[in-house]
């Protein structure tokens, strides 16, 4: 289903304060490797906010939005704080796992081994 105008505009404003919310809460840095905030989807009826996450060389991705998890009535209040005048209800956040960049990291290396196939192949 396509997302409304009010959708995407909630969804870009909640992005910019959760990044600001994770740098604060220092998530953004994490056992040397880096979260970002990839995208944020709203439910049509505004009260569900889908966070998803973006992890770049965490060693352990699982348990780390665990601990998001955990955190997130945290976070949540900081965002009402934050929000509470532009919006009517603080939205419920559900942290998921944006796995784009492992996707990727993946197509690059099987092109590169298509690549590779294909010059052995011609070298033959």
């Amino acid at each position: 289903m396509q997302e409304s105008k009010r959708q995407k505009q909630i969804g870009q404003l909640l992005q910019k304060e959760l990044s600001d919310i994770f740098q604060r809460m220092g998530y953004n840095v994490v056992e040397g490797g880096m979260i970002s905030i990839s995208t944020v989807r709203i439910t049509p009826d505004l009260l569900e906010a889908r966070v998803y996450l973006s992890m770049f060389q965490i060693n352990e991705p699982a348990a780390m939005l665990d601990k998001i998890k955990e955190r997130g009535w945290e976070v949540r209040k900081e965002l009402g704080l934050r929000v509470g005048k532009q919006l009517r209800r603080i939205p419920e956040l559900t942290f998921f796992l944006d796995d784009t960049l492992d996707y990727v990291f993946r197509m690059e290396e099987l092109f590169k081994k298509i690549r590779e196939d294909d010059a052995n192949k011609e070298n033959k």
